[in-house]
C-alpha cells in the first residue's frame, strides 16, 4: 500500500465560512517561529497553520472575528495585520 496515491485529493476547511474544499483551492497561512502570521504559497512550511477561502469575504471575516488568531493559536499585531488586509484588497469579492 505504501506508495499509492489516494483517488481522492485532501480537503481542507475554511475557518470563514466552513466550507470543506480541496487544498489547492483554499490559500494557506502559517504561524512561524515568532508568531506572525505570514501566507504560504507553496503549502509546504512548517509551522502551524490555517485556511481561507480565495475571496475578500472570508478573509475580511477572519480577520474581523479573530477567528485566524485563534486557529494560529497567536496574536497578530498591527503591522502583520496591515499585510494581511492589503493582500485581501487583491482578491475577488465571491469564488
Amino acid at each position: 500500500m505504501t506508495g499509492e496515491k489516494s483517488k481522492y485529493p485532501p480537503q481542507r476547511t475554511c475557518i470563514a465560512c466552513r466550507q470543506v474544499k480541496e487544498k489547492k483551492a483554499l490559500i494557506r497561512l502559517v504561524r512561524i517561529e515568532n508568531g506572525v502570521a505570514e501566507i504560504d504559497v507553496f503549502g509546504n512550511k512548517p509551522g502551524r497553520g490555517a485556511y481561507l477561502c480565495s475571496n475578500k469575504i472570508c478573509w475580511e471575516l477572519a480577520l474581523k472575528k479573530n477567528r485566524l488568531e485563534y486557529a494560529l493559536r497567536t496574536k497578530l499585531n498591527e503591522d502583520n495585520r496591515q499585510t494581511l488586509i492589503e493582500y485581501s484588497h487583491n482578491l475577488l469579492e465571491e469564488s
